[in-house]
């Protein structure tokens, strides 16, 4: 992400400081992570130490310091979708990605990750991709939903 592009999102929230987490949000919505230089631009703009800056982008699990791929793909591994396979259908995200939980694949793609619970337990075994849910998936159906988004 460019200076100029940072500038832009933090002029849109009027430079405040008090608006950091909602800066770094949108400088990570669009890049898939918070780089060093970005963290170390924010810090200049916003006069925030880098050191705070840092502390934060850590803190909260929603801030990634590393490449995210373009779909970043959540399992639900809570008791009801457990129950239902989530096991299965995290296999088959796992084959056909070529990433375990926590990894992002070399062409930064997909982004893996287990949660404890999406809070739909009813649809159970679910999978999120890129905040959209997808709910009572086999493994044949995994693997579809997957390819859509190839």
């Amino acid at each position: 992400m460019t200076n100029n592009r940072i500038d832009q999102i933090i002029d849109d929230h009027h430079g405040e400081a008090s608006s950091l987490i909602q800066v770094l949000l949108d400088i990570q919505s669009e890049d898939h992570w918070l780089s060093k230089e970005a963290l170390s631009r924010v810090s200049e703009k916003l006069d925030v130490p880098l050191r705070r800056i840092q502390h934060i982008a850590t803190f909260y699990k929603a801030f990634s310091l590393v490449p995210k791929g373009r779909h970043e793909v959540h399992i639900c591994m809570g008791t009801a979708c457990h129950v239902r396979g989530a096991g299965r259908v995290l296999e088959k995200v796992e084959d056909a990605t070529g990433i375990k939980p926590g990894e992002t694949d070399l062409d930064l793609k997909f982004s893996l990750e287990t949660v404890n619970c999406l809070g739909c337990c009813a649809l159970g075994p679910v999978m999120e991709i890129n905040g959209t849910t997808h709910g009572r998936l086999s493994a044949a159906d995994t693997a579809k939903v997957i390819e859509n988004y190839e």
